[in-house]
């Protein structure tokens, strides 16, 4: 079996990649197939979260664990079958935690897969990725009446 993705970059434009994977293959064969269907190094952490159908983010799936006590799902440990069913087929991706390249994860079709096929497979592109990260607007940033710096105690913060 395999899961059809579509990929989407969180932007104005549209940068969309559509590939194919293997059911049983982990959420770091999937963080792979998209590093190297944007053309990324490979050398940021990044992680997926379980996400809603309003895209809220939920549990984490994280690509290296800094803990001993084994309490996240760790990518190379999580098959997307073991994750994906009926009423979890989005996530959100998100690569490079300095810069948010943020990423729509949408399984939009289950299907049989072809023999003498190597998964997994690019199927669809649009767009080009752009040079810089989109930038990220948070609640904060658009009604700047809820945050004010001057409030902020510093000396109470250790």
């Amino acid at each position: 079996m395999i899961f059809r993705i579509r990929i989407i970059l969180d932007s104005k434009e549209d940068v969309i990649r559509d590939i194919e994977i293997l059911a049983n293959n982990t959420f770091e064969d999937l963080h792979k197939a998209i590093i190297n269907c944007f053309d990324f190094k490979g050398n940021e952490m990044a992680s997926f979260y379980l996400s809603d159908d309003n895209w809220k983010q939920n549990e984490e799936i994280i690509l290296d664990s800094f803990l001993e006590d084994n309490s996240q799902m760790l990518m190379k440990e999580t098959h997307l079958n073991s994750i994906v069913n009926e009423s979890q087929k989005k996530f959100i991706y998100i690569y490079d935690f300095l810069k948010l390249w943020t990423f729509y994860i949408d399984i939009f079709e289950i299907k049989d897969h072809k023999k003498n096929t190597i998964y997994p497979k690019f199927i669809f592109s649009k767009g080009s990725l752009p040079e810089k990260a989109p930038k990220k607007t948070f609640i904060a940033d658009e009604n700047n009446d809820d945050f004010n710096e001057e409030k902020l105690d510093y000396d109470n913060f250790y």
